[in-house]
């Protein structure tokens, strides 16, 4: 059956009409004085690797920087680029869940800082990704679909250099700063944000020209690999992980075991992607911090399906699935759960 993936079209109606639009999602069962310790935040963990990362940053910067313009500066500036293009990603992620610290400031200004280097309006989006964590891979509902059926693979590969998302971000910031909101958007986004939206949008278009001068008047790139570029060139490493989150699922289903995947991954990609990888854990229960979602994983355990042990694991299981999906859209991966797991909720009782 034909998918009509926009916010606005005739499958959101759809969606509520066969009772997708539901708070009735299957959740494992965890004992409350132990879910009440894994949601327990802490500020120490994401100080941490927040100074670990822009300290990264500001290093890689430096000396790619210092380097210029020897071939040698290329691999710091690349370096710089997945932290500034993939690391923001799931900064923005995390600190807009509010998750990443106990205090709230210091999320706030993270969040700020990521929504501004992924070019996503930080009120939007806030509200964007709620409604992808309520209606999860539901058609017509959520604004977060990253692969969509048919596949396109042609437009999903495009992903791999930010080109739509940066295409998409800036159209956006254009139509915000011209004091309008996309018709999608306003769909989800409350009314009383939209000022702040606008106010938002000016103020970045101020910081791109301002960059884009810079690099005119030094008739240098350095600006724009500074600010911006990166978006693009640095963006793979989100891609790469985020194509695992949900490729090759289930859609329109009220479990996250049918509609999510967890991936085991190297301790560098987890640092950069904040433990999203547990991307089943997380859509379950959004509340737990990514410092705990290891811990999470192994109180779910006896309910999920396997994990897939690698990127080139969760790569073999996704890929024939996407490349069936071109030209059977309906096809989709149903992992096997262990015998000790409640049965998979495919629709909330009626």
């Amino acid at each position: 059956m034909p998918r009509d993936y926009s916010l606005i079209g005739p499958d959101a109606q759809r969606a509520v009409d066969a009772g997708l639009v539901t708070e009735d999602w299957y959740r494992t069962p965890i004992d409350r004085k132990e879910m009440k310790a894994l949601m327990r935040r802490s500020d120490q963990p994401a100080i941490r690797d927040t100074v670990i990362l822009f300290g990264l940053m500001v290093l890689f910067a430096g000396a790619a920087i210092a380097l210029m313009p020897s071939w040698w500066s290329l691999p710091f500036w690349l370096a710089y680029g997945v932290l500034y293009g993939s690391a923001m990603d799931s900064r923005w992620h995390e600190c807009g869940h509010g998750t990443a610290f106990k205090t709230r400031w210091m999320n706030q200004v993270v969040y700020q800082i990521a929504s501004f280097c992924m070019i996503r309006d930080p009120y939007c989006w806030k509200f964007s990704h709620a409604r992808h964590h309520s209606d999860t891979i539901i058609v017509g509902r959520d604004p977060e679909v990253a692969i969509m059926r048919p596949v396109v693979a042609l437009k999903v590969a495009m992903n791999l250099i930010g080109l739509q998302d940066m295409i998409s971000g800036f159209r956006l910031m254009v139509l915000h700063a011209a004091g309008k909101i996309d018709p999608e958007e306003a769909e989800y986004l409350p009314p009383m944000f939209a000022a702040k939206t606008i106010r938002t949008a000016r103020i970045w278009m101020a910081i791109y020209a301002l960059t884009l001068a810079a690099a005119l008047w030094f008739q240098s790139w350095i600006p724009v690999l500074l600010i911006g570029l990166p978006r693009l060139f640095g963006c793979w490493h989100m891609v790469i992980c985020g194509w695992l989150q949900h490729g090759g699922l289930a859609d329109n289903v009220t479990d996250h075991r049918l509609n999510c995947r967890t991936v085991y991954m190297n301790p560098v990609s987890r640092f950069i992607y904040w433990n999203m990888n547990y991307h089943v854990e997380h859509h379950m229960f959004p509340l737990v911090p990514y410092y705990r979602l290891p811990e999470l994983h192994q109180e779910c355990a006896w309910d999920f399906p396997a994990p897939c042990r690698s990127f080139a694991a969760g790569y073999a299981e996704m890929l024939p699935a996407l490349w069936s999906q071109r030209k059977d859209p309906d096809l989709h991966i149903c992992r096997p759960l262990p015998a000790t797991a409640n049965p998979y909720q495919h629709k909330p009782a009626a």
